[in-house]
């Protein structure tokens, strides 16, 4: 990026400290490595704002933050309550000129009041699921997923599912080398495969099972270019194919060879970006069958070919 970009985030009355600060750590703060941002807070009316924490927050700045902004990131919002005439046409004005917005946990319901999800497909809170449905029964809602990206528009499921938004946002924007350090930083996943779906009812409680099977992904984590079978991992933890998949599920939310295919598009990108080894050879590195099976699915999964990729984000 030859200039930074400028992120605005809204804060609101009662707004949550962390929904807050989840944004403002990710965009907000110099990290190594990370490039320059310029991150600020707003809201509909400036001076001091409520936390739902009891504490005060003071902004200096309004909607006119919007107006400068790439990213715009709703962190949350009171599901039920209306959205003004002023902040629905900054946000209006900030998709029509190309800017990404993001709707983090309940803050899709912003985004579709505004009508900026009619006929796409969103996510937000599990829990209010059946609300956010029938407000809005012209989006697609899905909360089997951590977060959904649909052009330049993202919305996420609840809380902590917003890091992982941003972190995408950051990979979509700045490379994976850069999301994947910053992640390392943070101490989280760069990455988390699955959905919110294995949190609606009581979690599934750990076993010892669970702990090997999470040493067994390692492995595979770090040889994705070997192949790989559902008996073959079944015997090595001395389950049946059908106990393996039942627990591989649980742990991660997703099917094994969904899963897989992440973990090679993921090493693919890394190897684009840090080495010289051609496309060919980065298929094969990664565990794809062909130059023209890893260009199908990073066109697929990330809309541009191994080149593009390597162009845009390639490490000086």
């Amino acid at each position: 990026m030859s200039e930074p970009l400028n992120i605005a985030v809204l804060a609101f009355p009662g707004i949550s400290p962390f929904h807050l600060s989840v944004p403002c750590l990710v965009f907000g703060e110099a990290h190594p490595g990370f490039p320059a941002m310029n991150c600020v807070v707003c809201a509909e009316q400036t001076g001091q704002i409520s936390s739902s924490a009891g504490f005060e927050i003071g902004i200096s700045r309004g909607l006119e933050a919007i107006s400068h902004a790439d990213i715009v990131i709703l962190p949350s919002w009171h599901a039920g309550t209306p959205v003004s005439a002023a902040l629905r046409q900054a946000l209006l004005d900030a998709a029509a000129r190309g800017a990404y917005l993001a709707g983090l946990c309940l803050g899709a319901y912003v985004l579709a009041e505004c009508g900026l999800l009619n006929g796409l497909q969103a996510t937000t809170h599990w829990a209010y699921a059946d609300d956010f449905s029938q407000r809005f029964p012209q989006i697609r809602l899905d909360t089997d997923v951590i977060y959904i990206e649909q052009g330049r528009i993202m919305t996420s499921a609840g809380t902590a599912a917003a890091l992982d938004c941003c972190l995408h946002l950051v990979r979509q924007l700045c490379g994976a080398e850069v999301a994947n350090r910053l992640a390392r930083r943070l101490v989280i996943a760069p990455h988390r495969q699955g959905g919110q779906a294995q949190f609606i009812e009581q979690p599934v409680p750990e076993t010892r099972s669970d702990h090997k099977l999470s040493s067994l992904l390692d492995e595979v984590r770090n040889a994705p270019q070997l192949a790989y079978t559902l008996d073959q991992l079944a015997a090595k933890m001395a389950m049946s194919r059908r106990t393996f998949t039942r627990h591989f599920r649980q742990l991660t939310g997703s099917s094994f060879t969904e899963w897989l295919l992440h973990q090679r598009i993921s090493h693919a990108q890394h190897l684009l970006e840090v080495s010289d080894l051609a496309v060919e050879q980065v298929a094969t590195a990664a565990g794809f069958a062909s130059a023209e099976t890893l260009r199908l699915h990073f066109r697929q999964r990330l809309g541009i070919p191994p080149q593009q990729w390597r162009r845009q984000f390639r490490q000086t």
